[in-house]
């Protein structure tokens, strides 16, 4: 979270709905009750792989998912973009034209129909660079790139910590039960074997949780497998909304209502007296980086990641509901520009907060890591 502004903000999701919780973030607009992201920011983002090996670019993370107002999302996405703008030195007035396509590219997604396939031609160049890079990847790449190493084991160390005997024996027990099967339904049955597990330290998310790593044999191949605590999320959700008992069945639900290619190869589940969710990895998952950008393509991404947000929205509504939700964006925006007063005051004010936080994090981190 140290290294730039902009992981901060990917790292700060607890920030961001105090924020929202204050005097300038109660003045958003209420959507429809539908299943939010709850923490849309770029990383968040990218190429994911459906079971039988199509690709699209969809929501890749859905820990923070609640039945809530699609507005969260779309500030959150617009702060994150803000702040990658001012990573790559863009000016001002850039980000004010990305937070203008933002909302060009969610409009157009509530006007469609039905979701659609994107034309590799329609991508941004950062964009079809991330496609192209998740087409030609293999089970090798996700092996080294995971695992350092392609041998059926977990390498211990910084990484991977081991599991006592009767964790193994309970991550083996979890592996035979129903719902574990039902995520490998796609390679037709078969033994599933348990080749290796440890625990799992990968990023914010892991600290004091439990994650692990597990390898396992299905018909003869290797899969990698995340298994991930769910705990509860930030992000509000509306009241009465019909949320799953358990946050890992709420996960999992938000996933395959956001990121059906995702929610797919998910089950929930639980494991050591907690609630679980596992997901099979595939080589063809990235997350979307955008460390430099060209003007031109920082607007160009915002309207296209806008519009997969809106997509993953706009499948949860009906034709009615979606005109609604798009009249009522329309209606707060003033003439004078594209982008409402209301999200462009969101990210400005959010900026502000997070770059005064961001700095007081790095004088801990410095100050922690002189003594």
């Amino acid at each position: 979270m140290a290294s730039s502004a902009h992981a901060y903000v990917r790292g700060s999701t607890a920030k961001f709905y105090e924020w929202l919780e204050s005097a300038p973030g109660a003045g958003l607009p209420e959507g429809p009750a539908i299943w939010i992201c709850g923490d849309c920011h770029v990383g968040n983002l990218g190429p994911v792989a459906h079971a039988d090996g199509r690709i699209a670019l969809q929501i890749r993370d859905l820990d923070q998912s609640v039945i809530g107002n699609p507005a969260h999302d779309l500030v959150r996405l617009a702060l994150s973009l803000a702040m990658a703008a001012r990573g790559a030195d863009l000016p001002g007035a850039t980000t004010a034209l990305m937070i203008e396509q933002v909302v060009a590219g969610y409009e157009r997604a509530l006007t469609l129909r039905a979701p659609q396939r994107d034309e590799r031609s329609s991508f941004p160049a950062p964009v079809r660079f991330v496609m192209r890079q998740a087409v030609r990847r293999s089970w090798k790449h996700l092996m080294r790139e995971r695992l350092e190493d392609t041998a059926p084991t977990i390498p211990l160390g910084e990484r991977f910590w081991p599991l006592t005997r009767s964790e193994r024996r309970a991550v083996g027990a979890m592996v035979e039960t129903p719902e574990l099967q039902s995520l490998f339904a796609h390679d037709e049955g078969g033994e599933t074997e348990l080749l290796d597990a440890a625990y799992w330290m990968k990023g914010c998310s892991s600290l004091g949780k439990l994650r692990l790593a597990l390898l396992v044999r299905v018909q003869g191949k290797l899969r990698l497998v995340d298994v991930k605590e769910a705990v509860q999320a930030y992000a509000p959700r509306y009241p009465d909304s019909g949320m799953p008992n358990t946050n890992a069945e709420r996960v999992v639900q938000g996933a395959r209502a956001l990121s059906p290619y995702l929610g797919e190869r998910m089950v929930a589940t639980r494991l050591l007296d907690r609630a679980v969710f596992v997901r099979e990895l595939l080589p063809q998952d990235l997350k979307l980086e955008l460390d430099a950008l060209s003007k031109r393509e920082a607007s160009e991404v915002a309207r296209y990641l806008a519009e997969v947000v809106g997509r993953a929205h706009a499948r949860q509504l009906g034709a009615s509901e979606r005109k609604a939700w798009r009249s009522e964006l329309r209606r707060r925006r003033p003439k004078s520009i594209e982008a409402p007063s209301w999200l462009w005051g969101s990210v400005v004010e959010l900026v502000s907060s997070h770059e005064a936080a961001y700095l007081n994090h790095c004088r801990r981190y410095a100050l922690e890591h002189a003594r």
